[in-house]
């Protein structure tokens, strides 16, 4: 009987949703992180009963759905029951794919962990879940109503834990010793790419700019009779952003302004009042007030940059490898039970674009549990990319619930 179940199933027991490699997935624990999910789907403070999606005549959701409705408008017809079981039907399987995904993916770290011989002590998931539950939930009443609310259990909160220390652990591993730079690849890169470090001349003038060439003369006279670029820019200039400014338009750079303008500032001397120049905008009178010449960075004063840079390419690029091995191995060592099938399963059918970037690891810092104060973070979703090179250092484990708030759905 028990072969029977088995093979009809794809290897999937007649209690559980998937099988990763000798690892089951059980319907109960399904059930269980779908009424998670549920609540965490609930706007903030909306209170009241959460209605889980019930397949496949979802008659419980219907009816709860149906109930919530606003009295319709004046002429407005309310939602058909089709169109009710359908929101819940559309509903139930975002849910559905969101948990298995997590589910699965929590079964990946774990094997993966298993055959790197990466491990974390029950001593380790104990002082980073006690470390993050003390600083976001000073008083235990506030903890307990957390828990109440969001349908999450102590070890809820700790698998989020263990995955993300087994996660970070991980991409220590596979990262390490990638990152090192040798003072040939920073020339060479130098070398190659010297305009990156390099900052263009730059000039800093006050403008009059005027529709006709008649009112530039005249502004152009009235500067250089006495008055002040602010005293006639209010007078003559229509651009409202220099005008706002007593004619100021600083930290111009070659190539940004209309040609003609371009050519005569970066060819005019100091505090020299000329124009009026004519432009696509209108007649410009400008005088120079300030010249920051253009500067080199050394290959010396580059190195740090370039080092941190070639080294985040490194580390990515090695995680980028050990990805693309690390989604086809597990997803081959995945069955999923029919109705219950994702795209981490083995038997799932291909997409018809892939429009998912690549990778099963989870980003740095892994799955974390939800933050006091508002939904925090979900955990990792097939197919989301490693950490980022060049990030800050994930914190021990992940945030801890948040005070009164929901928690986001098991994926991400």
């Amino acid at each position: 009987m028990v072969a029977a179940a088995l093979a009809a199933c794809g290897g999937v027991p007649g209690n559980s949703v998937a099988r990763v490699d000798d690892a089951n997935i059980k319907k109960s624990t399904f059930d269980h992180w779908l009424t998670v999910a549920a609540k965490s789907s609930q706007p903030p403070g909306a209170g009241g009963q959460v209605s889980v999606p019930d397949p496949p005549d979802y008659e419980k959701c219907t009816a709860a759905a149906r109930k919530a409705l606003p009295k319709p408008a004046k002429g407005q017809k309310p939602p058909t029951p089709k169109q009710l079981k359908d929101q819940c039907k559309q509903q139930y399987e975002g849910l559905r794919d969101q948990v298995m995904q997590f589910l699965v993916n929590a079964e990946w770290l774990r094997g993966e962990a298993a055959d790197q011989d990466v491990k974390i002590s029950d001593a380790e998931i104990t002082k980073s879940y006690n470390m993050q539950k003390t600083q976001q939930f000073p008083k235990p009443a506030d903890f307990n109503n957390f828990l109440k609310q969001s349908g999450m259990s102590v070890a809820d909160l700790r698998l989020n834990v263990e995955v993300t220390l087994l996660s970070n652990k991980l991409r220590e591993k596979i990262t390490k010793g990638k990152s090192k730079v040798t003072p040939a690849q920073v020339a060479t890169f130098y070398n190659k790419n010297k305009q990156q470090f390099a900052q263009p001349e730059k000039r800093d003038a006050n403008i009059v700019l005027t529709k006709t060439k008649a009112n530039g003369d005249k502004a152009l006279a009235a500067i250089k009779g006495g008055q002040s670029f602010k005293t006639v820019a209010k007078k003559f200039s229509t651009d409202p952003q220099t005008k706002e400014t007593g004619g100021a338009l600083p930290g111009i750079t070659k190539g940004q302004q209309d040609p003609a303008f371009d050519k005569a500032v970066f060819a005019a001397k100091m505090d020299a009042t000329q124009g009026p120049i004519k432009t696509q905008f209108g007649f410009i009178v400008f005088e120079v007030t300030k010249i920051t010449p253009a500067t080199q960075q050394t290959q010396v004063q580059a190195a740090p940059q370039i080092r941190q840079q070639l080294s985040s390419e490194g580390e990515q690029k090695a995680l980028q490898a050990f990805i693309k091995k690390f989604e086809k191995k597990w997803k081959d060592r995945t069955d999923c039970r029919e109705g219950y099938v994702v795209q981490v399963c083995k038997n799932a059918e291909k997409p018809k674009t892939n429009t998912a970037p690549p990778g099963g690891v989870p980003q740095q810092g892994g799955q974390e549990v939800p933050q006091q104060g508002g939904q925090g973070a979900p955990p990792p979703q097939q197919g989301a990319p490693p950490p980022q090179q060049g990030a800050p250092p994930p914190q021990q484990g992940a945030p801890p619930p948040q005070q009164g708030g929901g928690t986001p759905p098991p994926p991400g």
